[in-house]
């Protein structure tokens, strides 16, 4: 049977008051969804008191302010540091309403002061132009998770929990949220947080049975069932079930006693060291309430409360029907605002000592405004990890295994402050970044074998074969005032798409909010890319990640392609140190030829794009008659193994090489902050001269951000066309036409006069484009003067 907690916890009195406060929060959210004008009903309700559009959802909301007073009581109690994370999509009024019950809303808001005319903005604001979304948004106090941002409340609140050892992260997890796969994913992440080190998270399940439209799974299910599921995710389920609410006050009451009391012991017993092997079974809550709870039963004879009509707004047409109005208008006294309110609006004295204080209180605990905690990384210098490029060219590095060196000791620099991990979806070997286990393990709270290799229960990697458990900790990680990385496979970050997007919509938000101090960035390292997938196949093979980064505000986002090991540790340290930015650097982990000294990156990463005159032969002269443009490792060695091409056939053919390492440097400075002007633009890409740009992902990209400028009729991209296979590393560009071979032709082509002149290299170029068609097919490798080419000595 399900476990329930029986015990009378609230004196008559505490229980009064609580009730009181619940009701109180309930009031302000129904206010929120309706009223313009009358915010203490003064007077009977009219028409123009009424929101011409009704916009809101309160069925989730009475449940949300439940948990809301009661963990109030809690913190006060026992003197708690606690944060609150909505999970169900629309319980804005709820998180709204109590914050501004608890009195942090108007301290970030003044003009939304602590009496009637406050109460009346309050309201008017909500869901209205000019004013406040109807979830809880980055303008909502206490908020780290956008409301509307369905199944990554529970691995938030994880992200939140982990380093943070006094912190608590009480969860609320909607049930038509729970029906996602990224929320069902997220019940595993009790497998990594460790209660030596970590805070807690206690996940409420809120069980109201309903969606927009239709029963919810769990909702229907049955008690021993739900029990059974949580146990076996490794919770220790309590449940509070009802709808009469002084009953359900005690429960709720003694249940939260309960797991409050469960986790200090966990907790105790693993600071003590005397943590059992495994996993600890933390407490968590299902709450089964009714939907709409409290609300109206009936509306034109038809079911409200404790059904989907209740999802929005129940009452639609207060204006319009007087019988609609006479509803709301009973709804809300029913509530009695005269025993809440006095009569200049305020909060009555003895419930606002219900609250905590001051940065005790939920709305504003600093851990729901990380910029407020953050601490700059300690980060070494890149010098100390620099390649040796030798000759030009000529030396195979894997990139990422150098910045894997780098990251290795950035995190044993940051060992003591615990700010900073390395999140990734089962690939941090993979990827290269392998020596970080040198200093740390990946963290594992389940058994471990003798025979496993880096695993530990206090490892800093943080490992799982779910991109969205990445993502989520990640970014509650980052929101609470830490740093981090995120590694994974380009194709398949694709997984995070709309959770990439939430995030950038977050920032673009919070930095037009003065207190909201800014977070560390948001940093993706995307390897095992589109151009060596070629072992993986067509399944394996999709750059196009960046297509949608590149939709996002100019100030939020970078891209980044360096083509060898000393951009990548400039790039790769650069991003780390910066904040409020989501930045993608896309970079192979293959062994590539490595091309600029560690002086020379510096300075072309600084810049972002840049002449590479040592491949270039244009000399004195004014302009040359060909621009060879790149941007990212493989374009950039098959560009330059071009230009090796049509200098030895055409020895007199004046060629600029041009490499581009900050994507959104090509756009124009009016566009995005890193923008060339067009000036600088036409200095380095000629105002006229055909310019033949070997890109990393999809070509369109790069007719997008440079379509303003003067010679964009003279750009030819050539990039990822979506032919790919498992087939052989240069094959992988053949058949997307981005080899030396296509590159060569094509520039032959579009220099003007060039290609009658130019017949016999043409022909060899296609011949040897053939001769790989027949090689590669019988032998299974590249050809060997493709194997074995190298940038021939100045």
């Amino acid at each position: 049977m399900e476990k329930h907690v029986s015990t009378a916890a609230l004196t008559d009195a505490e229980l009064t008051l609580t009730d009181r406060y619940w009701r109180a929060a309930n009031y302000l959210s129904i206010g929120q969804i309706y009223l313009l004008a009358n915010p203490l009903l003064r007077e009977p309700l009219k028409p123009e008191h009424i929101k011409p559009r009704l916009l809101g959802h309160w069925g989730t909301t009475p449940g949300l302010n439940f948990i809301y007073a009661h963990l109030n009581r809690l913190i006060r109690a026992r003197d708690l540091d606690v944060i609150y994370i909505c999970g169900p999509g629309h319980g804005g009024p709820g998180m709204v309403a109590n914050t501004y019950l608890e009195g942090s809303y108007s301290e970030l808001y003044p003009d939304i002061s602590e009496d009637a005319e406050g109460m009346r903005k309050l309201f008017r604001q909500f869901s209205f132009p000019g004013g406040i979304p109807s979830h809880a948004a980055p303008e909502t106090p206490g908020s780290i998770h956008e409301g509307g941002e369905l199944g990554y409340a529970l691995v938030h609140a994880y992200g939140a929990a982990f380093d943070n050892p006094n912190l608590i992260v009480a969860c609320v997890v909607g049930d038509g949220e729970a029906e996602t796969g990224p929320l069902a994913a997220s019940w595993q992440s009790n497998k990594f947080l460790n209660p030596a080190r970590d805070g807690a998270v206690l996940p409420i399940l809120h069980l109201n049975g309903y969606k927009i439209a239709n029963p919810t799974i769990l909702g229907r299910a049955d008690g021993d069932d739900l029990k059974r599921l949580f146990e076996g995710y490794g919770y220790e389920p309590f449940f509070v079930e009802g709808h009469e609410p002084h009953d359900m006050h005690q429960q709720m009451a003694a249940t939260m006693d309960e797991v409050f009391d469960r986790i200090r012991a966990i907790q105790k017993q693993a600071r003590n060291g005397k943590a059992a092997e495994g996993c600890p079974r933390w407490p968590m809550i299902v709450l089964r309430s009714p939907k709409g709870w409290t609300g109206p039963k009936e509306v034109d004879g038809k079911k409200v409360e404790g059904f989907w009509r209740a999802h929005q707004v129940p009452v639609s047409n207060c204006r319009g029907d007087d019988g609609h109005r006479k509803i709301l208008e009973d709804w809300m006294r029913s509530y009695d605002p005269e025993d809440l309110f006095g009569a200049d609006g305020r909060l009555k004295p003895e419930l606002q000592a219900l609250a905590p204080v001051g940065k005790r209180r939920m709305g504003a605990n600093p851990h729901a405004n990380g910029g407020l905690l953050r601490k700059e990384l300690d980060v070494p210098d890149i010098s100390d990890y620099a390649v040796d490029i030798g000759k030009r060219g000529s030396a195979m590095v894997q990139s990422t295994e150098i910045l894997g060196h780098y990251l290795r000791d950035t995190m044993k620099r940051n060992a003591e402050t615990a700010n900073f991990r390395i999140f990734g979806p089962d690939e941090t070997e993979s990827n290269r970044l392998g020596s970080v286990f040198e200093v740390t393990d990946r963290i594992w709270m389940e058994g471990i074998e003798p025979y496993d290799i880096h695993l530990s229960r206090d490892g800093r990697v943080m490992e799982v074969l779910s991109e969205h458990l990445c993502q989520g900790w990640l970014e509650g990680y980052l929101l609470t005032g830490r740093h981090g990385l995120f590694s994974c496979y380009e194709a398949f970050i694709h997984i995070i798409d709309s959770m990439f997007n939430q995030h950038a919509k977050w920032l673009k938000v919070t930095r037009e909010l003065e207190w909201r101090k800014p977070i560390s960035s948001l940093n993706y390292l995307l390897t095992s890319h589109v151009w060596r997938q070629d072992h993986n196949g067509f399944s394996h093979q999709d750059p196009g990640f960046v297509d949608l980064v590149a939709n996002k505000k100019a100030d939020i986002v970078r891209i980044y392609l360096p083509p060898d090991a000393n951009t990548l540790l400039w790039v790769g340290d650069h991003c780390l140190r910066t904040y409020d930015r989501i930045n993608v650097i896309v970079a192979g982990k293959q062994p590539e030829p490595q091309w600029l000294s560690m002086d020379e990156a510096v300075k072309h990463c600084e810049a972002g794009i840049g002449i590479w005159h040592w491949a270039s032969n244009e000399e004195d002269t004014i302009s040359p008659d060909l621009v060879m443009a790149c941007a990212g490792d493989v374009p950039t060695m098959e560009t330059l193994a071009a230009v090796d091409l049509l200098r030895k056939a055409i020895p007199e053919l004046k060629i600029r090489t041009v490499n581009v390492v900050d994507l959104m440097a090509l756009q124009s400075k009016d566009q995005h902050p890193h923008g060339l002007t067009d000036e600088a633009f036409d200095a380095i890409f000629t105002s006229d001269k055909p310019v033949i740009f070997a890109y990393h992902g999809y070509p369109y990209l790069i007719h997008r951000l440079t379509y303003k400028r003067t010679n964009h009729r003279n750009i030819h991209v050539r990039g990822f066309i979506e032919e790919g296979t498992t087939t052989t590393p240069f094959d992988m560009t053949v058949l997307n036409q981005l080899d030396r071979f296509h590159l060569a032709i094509e520039a032959i082509e579009r220099v003007p006069g060039l290609k009658e002149k130019a017949s016999d290299a043409l022909t060899a170029f296609r011949g040897q484009l053939a001769k790989h068609h027949d090689y590669v097919r019988e032998y299974g490798e590249d050809m060997p003067e493709v194997q074995s080419w190298t940038w021939p000595a100045a």
